[in-house]
C-alpha cells in the first residue's frame, strides 16, 4: 500500500472532511460518491483510497493523539500523514502536506504506548465507559475485532440459485469466492472486489448480508404459506432473505417509516425475483393497527446503537452519544410494546439488533415479558464480533394468550 499520486491524497482529504463535518453525511456513501465521481482512477487506485479513507476514520482518536490535536476542518492533512507514519505507509510529499511538523508525531510514535484504552481503541472515552460497564472485561477483545476491516459475504439467493453455482458464476467473472461453514447461504469473498458490477448481481443471483445477518432469517423460522411482518424493513436485506426461505410461498408485509427505503426494497426484490413481498409505509398507527393479531411471525429489527457492525460503519462510533443510546433504547421498548400485538396467539416474533450491549438486547426483552405475560421467550443467540463477522443479538418470542 502507497501513496504517491497527489489526487488521491487530496480525493481522501476531501471525503474525510466530509464525513467528519458535514450533517448526516455517512462514510460509505461519502467514498461511493468519491470513486463515482473519478471514473478513471484504477482498481488499484480505488482501494488505497478506500482502504486509507477508512482506517483514519476508525482510528482517528489515536491519530489525534499521535497529531497532539483534535482534527478539525484544518488540519485533515496533518491527521492524514500520522497515519501514514504510523502505518509505515509508503508516500510522496505532496504540497498540501508542506510545514507539517512531523517530529512531534515520530517522537510519539517511538514511545508506542498510549495514554488510555479509549486512544488505543481509538474509541470516545464515554463509548469505552459503557462498553467496559456493559460487557466487563470483554469488552477490548471486541474492540479489537471491531476495529478489523469487515469481510465481503453474499447470500446466495435460493430462490436462482445455490451457494456451489454462485462460486462457479463469479469465478467465470474473476471473483474468487468460497462457502462458510454452518451459514447455509453464505459466499465470502477472498478478497474486497466490487461484486456490483458483475452479471450475477445484475440477474439478483446474490444481495451482499453479512453472515451475521443471514442467521436472523433461519431464527424466525418461517414456513411457506405463512403470513410474515418485517416491521422495520429498510431496504429490504432481510426481507429478502425470508421470501427466498418461504421459496415466495405466502405474504410478507414489508414495514418502514421511509418511502425511499421501501422503493430501493421493491428494486431489489424485482431483481432477485422475489414476489411475495408487499410494501407498506407507517404513516400513521393505523397501519399497525390493522395488522393486529394477524401475523404467523414478525420481525423486529430494532433500532439500535450499531455498536456490532463497527466494522463497515466506523464513523458512526464519532456521531452518537449515551443520549442517543439512552434514546434508542426507550424508541426500542416502545416498538417492542406496539408491534408485538400484530402477533396471533401462537405466532413467533425475533426482537433483534446489531448492537453487542445488553442494556439494547437481552435486558429490553427480559423487560417486555416482565411486563407482557402473554408472550414467552423460546430462546435467543448472541452473535459477538470476535467471532469473526458482525455483532448481532436476536430472541425468539412466542405469542402464548
Amino acid at each position: 500500500m502507497e501513496l504517491i499520486h497527489r489526487n488521491l491524497a487530496i480525493g481522501i482529504h476531501d471525503a474525510l472532511q466530509e464525513t467528519f463535518f458535514e450533517k448526516n453525511k455517512y462514510a460509505d456513501k461519502v467514498i461511493e460518491r468519491l470513486l463515482k465521481a473519478h471514473r478513471k482512477w484504477g482498481s488499484q487506485d480505488r482501494a488505497v483510497v478506500s482502504e486509507i479513507f477508512y482506517n483514519i476514520i476508525r482510528w482517528k482518536k489515536r491519530l489525534e493523539y499521535y497529531m497532539g490535536e483534535g482534527v478539525k476542518p484544518t488540519n485533515i492533512y496533518k491527521l492524514m500523514i500520522a497515519y501514514l507514519l504510523w502505518s509505515k505507509t509508503n508516500y510522496k510529499k505532496f504540497e498540501e502536506f508542506d510545514g507539517i511538523k512531523i517530529a512531534d508525531i515520530l517522537t510519539k510514535l517511538k514511545k508506542n504506548t498510549v495514554p488510555t484504552k479509549a486512544i488505543e481503541h481509538s474509541i470516545p472515552e464515554w463509548l469505552a465507559e459503557t462498553l467496559e460497564k456493559e460487557l466487563g472485561s470483554g469488552w477490548e477483545k471486541e474492540m479489537h475485532a471491531l476495529n478489523e476491516q469487515a469481510a465481503t459475504v453474499l447470500r446466495a439467493n435460493s430462490l436462482k440459485t445455490t451457494p456451489k453455482e454462485l462460486i462457479s458464476d463469479l469465478s467465470d467473472e474473476g471473483v474468487v469466492a468460497y462457502t462458510v461453514r454452518n451459514y447455509p447461504d453464505a459466499v465470502q469473498l477472498e478478497e474486497k472486489k466490487n461484486v456490483f458490477l458483475t452479471t450475477a448481481f445484475k440477474e439478483g443471483l446474490f444481495e451482499v448480508q453479512d453472515a451475521s445477518s443471514q442467521k436472523i432469517g433461519y431464527f424466525l423460522d418461517v414456513k411457506e404459506g405463512q403470513r410474515v411482518v418485517d416491521a422495520c424493513a429498510g431496504a429490504g436485506g432481510k426481507t429478502l432473505h425470508l421470501a427466498a426461505l418461504m421459496g415466495n410461498k405466502g405474504q410478507i408485509v414489508a414495514l418502514d417509516i421511509f418511502e425511499w427505503k421501501l422503493a430501493e426494497l421493491k428494486r431489489r426484490a424485482k431483481r432477485a425475483g422475489a414476489h411475495n413481498i408487499e410494501t407498506r409505509m407507517i404513516s400513521d398507527n393505523k397501519v399497525i393497527k390493522r395488522l393486529h393479531d394477524k401475523v404467523d411471525r414478525l420481525l423486529i429489527d430494532a433500532p439500535c446503537s450499531g455498536l456490532g457492525v463497527l466494522k463497515r460503519n466506523p464513523d458512526s462510533k464519532w456521531k452518537i452519544d449515551q443520549d442517543f443510546i439512552d434514546r434508542i433504547k426507550k424508541e426500542q421498548q416502545q416498538i417492542l410494546q406496539d408491534y408485538s400485538k400484530m402477533l396471533k396467539v401462537g405466532g413467533k416474533m425475533v426482537y433483534a439488533t446489531c448492537s453487542i450491549l445488553p442494556s439494547e438486547n437481552n435486558l429490553q426483552v427480559e423487560e417486555f415479558l416482565k411486563n407482557n405475560a402473554g408472550y414467552k421467550m423460546v430462546k435467543d443467540d448472541k452473535v459477538m464480533p470476535s467471532q469473526g463477522y458482525d455483532g448481532f443479538y436476536m430472541a425468539l418470542i412466542e405469542r402464548v394468550s
